[in-house]
C-alpha cells in the first residue's frame, strides 16, 4: 500500500506545483512508482510542469464522475517509467470533487504505487480540505517570508483541527545570500516559528525558472542545487537519513579561495 501525501500551502506563488512534479520525479529516478493528481480543478498546471499537457485526454473529475476508469485517465511520462499523472480538468469548478471521491480514488490507487502525491489547490478552501482528508501525511511548502509563513502557520493550525497528525514542511526558495545579511529567515527561525518538523530546503536556483519556461524538470539537471535538494528529500521520503545541505558552505569557500 503506498503513501497518500499532500502537498499544499497557505498561499499561492509559493511553487507548489513545481515541488509536486520534481518530487515525484525524484520518487521516480529511485526505482519508485508515483501517481501525482492534481486537485487544483480549473487551474490545471501540473501537467505543463511535468511536460505532459499534450498527453492529457481524460481527468480526475471525469474519474469521479464515472465518465472513465482510473487506469484509462492515467498519463505515464515518457522518460522517467515510474511517475504518473492523473491531470485535473479545466472546465469544472473547484468544488466538483468531494473529499469523500477523493478519497475512495487514492484507496483505489494506493495499492499499485509506492506514492501518492496530491497537488493540493492553493490557500485553504474544500480543496485543500479534500485532499487533507484523502492524506495519510501532509507536506506544507512555504516560502522564507512574512506573508507565507503566516499562510502556512494558519494550515497547520487546519490541519490540526482537521486531525491530521503528520505534517512536515519544505521551505523553497532559500536564498543563502539574504540569509546572511539578515534579510531573510533561516531554516532554523522558519522550523522554529512554524514548530513542525522540517523535510527538507530548496534553494532558489536560475534552473527552476529555466525548467518551468522549457517544461522541464529541474531534477533532470545533474548541476542544479535545486535538483539535489529535490533528490534528498525523495531520499529522506524513503525512509534514509540525509543531511540537510549546507547552504553557508560555499561562502566559507570562496572565502577561503580569496585569502589563498
Amino acid at each position: 500500500m503506498g503513501s497518500v501525501i499532500a502537498v499544499t500551502s497557505g498561499k499561492g506563488g509559493t511553487g507548489k506545483t513545481a515541488v509536486t512534479a520534481n518530487l515525484g520525479a525524484a520518487l521516480a529516478q529511485r526505482g519508485k512508482k508515483a501517481l501525482l493528481i492534481d486537485t487544483d480543478i480549473g487551474l490545471r498546471s501540473l501537467d505543463l510542469a511535468l511536460g505532459l499537457d499534450g498527453e492529457v485526454v481524460y481527468d480526475l473529475t471525469d474519474v469521479t464522475e464515472g465518465s472513465c476508469d482510473l487506469a484509462k485517465a492515467i498519463v505515464r511520462h515518457e522518460t522517467l517509467s515510474g511517475l504518473y499523472l492523473l491531470p485535473a480538468s479545466q472546465t469544472k469548478d473547484s468544488g466538483s470533487v468531494t473529499a469523500t471521491q477523493l478519497r475512495c480514488l487514492t484507496e483505489a490507487a494506493a495499492p499499485d504505487y509506492d506514492f501518492v502525491l496530491i497537488d493540493c489547490p492553493s490557500g485553504v478552501g474544500p480543496g485543500f480540505r479534500a485532499a487533507a482528508a484523502a492524506a495519510d501525511e501532509v507536506i506544507v511548502v512555504v516560502l522564507p517570508e512574512a506573508a507565507a509563513l503566516r499562510g502556512a502557520d494558519r494550515t497547520l493550525g487546519l490541519l490540526e483541527r482537521e486531525g491530521v497528525d503528520k505534517a512536515r514542511l519544505i521551505i523553497n526558495r532559500l536564498r543563502p545570500s539574504l540569509v546572511r545579511r539578515g534579510l531573510m529567515p533561516d531554516v532554523e527561525g522558519v522550523v522554529s516559528e512554524l514548530s513542525v518538523d522540517l523535510l527538507g530546503a530548496v534553494p532558489e536556483d536560475e534552473a527552476l525558472a529555466i525548467a518551468a519556461n522549457s517544461l522541464d524538470l529541474v531534477i533532470l539537471d545533474t548541476k542544479s542545487e535545486a535538483g539535489r535538494a529535490f533528490r534528498n528529500i525523495a531520499a529522506r521520503l524513503c525512509g534514509e537519513s540525509v543531511d540537510l545541505i549546507d547552504f553557508k558552505a560555499r561562502r566559507g569557500l570562496i572565502k577561503r579561495l580569496m585569502g589563498a
